[in-house]
Order: C-alpha cells, then structure tokens, then sequence
C-alpha cells in the first residue's frame, strides 16, 4: 500500500457510510464501491464503506485484504492489517463505540484496479461460502467469547511482523482474521472454532520456525 496523497478528492470521500456487511459477498460490495470512480482507494473510504462500530466487519476486512491476490502479496500488507486489527481489539477491550485509527493509517491506498481485481477473484468462492454459513453454536460468538475471539485476533497480529519472513504463514493470519470476522457477523460459532484451531496451528508453526 502507499500513500494517498495523490489520489483525486482525498481520503473520506466515498458517499456511503456504516453499511452493514451481512455476509462475504456483502463486504466484497463494499470493497467493490469503494472503487468506484477513483484511482486509488484508500483505508479510510474503505471504513466508511463498511462502518466503524462492529468489530467483524473490520476484522473481516484485514482478513481478506491479507489473503486477497495481488493486494495482499505486497510486502508489508499483513503487518499493516495485523496493526489494524492489534488497534481494533485494544479498542474492544475498551468498550469503545467507535475504533479510531491513526490518520496515517487511513490514509494508505492501493490501486483500485488491483484492488477490483482481487475483489474479482474472491467473487465466486465468496457465493459458496456464504451458502455454508448460518447461526450455529452461538455461544462462541456472544458475550464474553468475543473477549477470546479478540484474544486469538490480538496474539495473531502481534505475529505478523515475523510471519512476513515466514513463507505462507501470513496467508494464515489472513484465514484466521476472516474466519472470525465472518463468525462474528454470521454468528456462525462453528467458524470460530475453526478460527481458534487455525490460531493455534498458526502460532505453533511460527514458533517451530523462529525457534
């Protein structure tokens, strides 16, 4: 990602604001809006897009933009998304009603095509998951299981910084990230529960690595 300084407009200039983003298909949606008619697109239009109040859009949004072709391979992404996500759960265990990010932060951008592009190829794997998800095991995703969710989220993205020398493994935080922003908003428990052996699958192979 770069700086958007040069972008048409500026940043915080997309005209829907605090969508809500049901499904995958639905933050692709978003993703794809925030596109429009602009030739870069950055962090904080991609927020306004898709609202700052609920921690799973915002995790599922670090998740995609990890895993996404082409957006998630350039260097230093998973760390920038690890510290999305890290300021986010901080802010959960807060309370806070609305996440704050640094202006520095929101004003990185990528290039839409690029980004359109990855929203392209994300398109017809997210129609099959979204049929596979519904309300199941709920209790992983309510009251103080959001509190272990933001926990696994925290631990995984304090890691990201290694994982960028660690082939694969950011790709891992990126599953990890969408699993859980998509138990959140589906309140599909059972996703978390993958999200949580993910974590720990993930952790130990970074350890393995690094030790």
């Amino acid at each position: 990602m770069s700086d958007s300084s040069s972008r048409d407009g500026g940043c915080g200039q997309a005209g829907a604001k605090d969508k809500e983003t049901t499904n995958l298909g639905a933050m692709l949606d978003a993703l794809s809006d925030a596109t429009s008619g602009v030739d870069d697109v950055c962090l904080d239009d991609v927020l306004l897009e898709i609202g700052r109040r609920s921690f799973g859009p915002v995790l599922l949004l670090a998740g995609l933009v990890t895993l996404a072709p082409i957006v998630g391979d350039v260097p230093g992404v998973p760390t920038m998304m690890g510290l999305i996500v890290l300021l986010t759960v901080g802010q959960l265990a807060l309370q806070a009603e609305h996440f704050w990010l640094p202006d520095w932060l929101l004003r990185r951008s990528v290039s839409s095509e690029n980004m359109r592009k990855a929203v392209k190829a994300l398109r017809k794997p997210s129609r099959f998951i979204d049929r596979l998800l519904k309300p199941r095991l709920t209790i992983l995703v309510r009251g103080a299981s959001r509190y272990a969710v933001a926990l696994a989220c925290g631990v995984t993205a304090l890691m990201t910084p290694a994982m960028e020398f660690v082939p694969f493994s950011a790709n891992g935080a990126g599953l990890i990230w969408t699993l859980f922003g998509l138990a959140l908003i589906t309140r599909d428990g059972l996703l978390a529960l993958f999200g949580f052996c993910m974590t720990a699958g993930v952790i130990a192979i970074i350890v393995a690595n690094l030790v």
